[in-house]
């Protein structure tokens, strides 16, 4: 999200909340990351609990020679990919097909 985005400068937990699922409305797919600082993000397990209300598939993105992943992201993702191009791309493509 580009630092410049009205989604950083939510006033409340609310308006996060509401920002983050209107953004996640407008999507396929949710791609998330699964550093372990996921496990103490609220803003990741917002975009976890959005996008089980949309119903959009959420795919685990294990960075790169990462040793440890997130549980949080892991057990709610619908795929798990490497941190390569074409995975991700293949993924986004599998999943978010028929939108």
């Amino acid at each position: 999200m580009p630092r410049d985005n009205p989604i950083h400068f939510a006033q409340n937990d609310t308006a996060l909340q509401q920002a983050i699922y209107e953004r996640i409305a407008n999507s396929h797919v949710v791609v998330i990351p699964t550093g372990m600082y996921a496990n103490r993000s609220k803003w990741i397990r917002k975009e976890i609990d959005g996008a089980r209300v949309h119903r959009r598939p959420i795919i685990a993105v294990d960075p790169w020679a990462q040793k440890r992943a997130s549980s949080v992201v892991a057990e709610a993702a619908d795929e798990s990919v490497g941190w390569n191009k074409q995975p991700i791309i293949n993924a986004v493509w599998r999943l978010g097909n028929g939108r």
